[in-house]
Parts: C-alpha cells; structure tokens; sequence
C-alpha cells in the first residue's frame, strides 16, 4: 500500500533558480515517520571517533559517505545535540570504522546501549583512535562543517586509512535492524 505524505508545495520559481526562501512549512507527518521511512534504504554502519585531552571519544553512526575522490573526502552527518558534535569541532580531525558483519556489539556500545561482552579497543590511525578490527579504518582532517537542520554535515579529508585484506561483509541497518548481504551463487 502506497501512503502519500505531502509537506510543501512544489518548488518557486525563485527557487528553481537558485534563490532561497526563509519559508517553512509543516509536514503532514511526524519526526518519527520520517526516521522509520529514511530506515527503509539500507545503509552501513560506521564508529565516528576523535580525542580529546587524549582521551578517545566515539559514536555509532550509519550517516556516513564518500564525498570525493580528489581530493579524497568523506562526509559524517552529526546530530548537533550529540556530544560527538562538539568533540569533532575542537578536534579539528576525526576517525571512521566501517564495521563489519558480526560487530553488532562494537555498534550497539556507540550506540549507548553497552554489552558486557565487548570492551573497546582502539587502535591509532594518522593521529586518531579507530576501532580495532573494523573493516576500513581511516583518519580525516576536518575541511568543512555545514549546517543541516538539527545536524551538521562534517567533511575531512582523508590522510591515512587501513583496510582488510579479505574484505569481510559489511554490517548493514535497516529498518531499525541490523543484517547482513545475502549470500551470492
């Protein structure tokens, strides 16, 4: 069943062209609804670390891309009430762990939901801690910090990073859920 949930009309012409407007309008569905659509596209999971004080500081996150490949980029959605927000911006450098399937402890531990079986290990990668294990590790140099609604859009330039050599399946969320790919013939 297709459900239809409108928030504003169609783009202005001043907009098309570029202008902005200061314009809000209400959406006809709640913060919640929209998260629980946003879960259906699936994603990876990652561990967004810094150090402060040299004390490491990290947080699970599924909000994460490549940006560019020259120079190499890579962009972290941070919420701007997460104490990670902060951290990044005096840091001036963050981590990324790209998890792999099976470390759905490590995730659930960022998540702020803590196991007693697993205890974080960090390793150090171009100055940063990284998770120990994780599929890809690699070190970014803040560039740029957008604003986007009650996040930020942070962008570091990639200067060191580590992969595996046997490139294990990656940990993947959806819906609310952790899974794996599906096994290929």
């Amino acid at each position: 069943m297709l459900q239809s949930m409108t928030s504003r009309p169609p783009a202005s012409d001043a907009l098309r062209q570029g202008a902005s407007t200061d314009e809000q309008t209400t959406p006809a569905f709640t913060a919640r609804e929209f998260r629980n659509a946003m879960g259906q596209f699936a994603t990876g999971v990652v561990v967004i670390s810094t150090e402060i004080g040299g004390e490491p500081h990290a947080m699970t996150a599924n909000a994460f891309m490549s940006g560019s490949l020259e120079p190499p980029l890579v962009l972290v959605s941070v919420a701007c009430t997460a104490r990670m927000h902060e951290k990044i911006r005096n840091a001036g450098m963050f981590g990324i762990s790209v998890l792999a399937h099976g470390q759905d402890d490590i995730s659930q531990h960022f998540a702020g939901k803590p196991s007693e079986r697993y205890a974080p290990v960090f390793e150090r990668v171009g100055g940063v801690p990284v998770i120990e294990g994780a599929a890809v590790r690699l070190a970014a140099q803040l560039r740029h910090a957008y604003p986007c609604g009650d996040h930020t859009l942070f962008v570091g330039e990639v200067h060191e990073m580590f992969t595996h050599t046997d490139a294990p399946q990656p940990l993947l969320f959806h819906a609310g859920r952790y899974g794996r790919l599906a096994e290929s013939n």
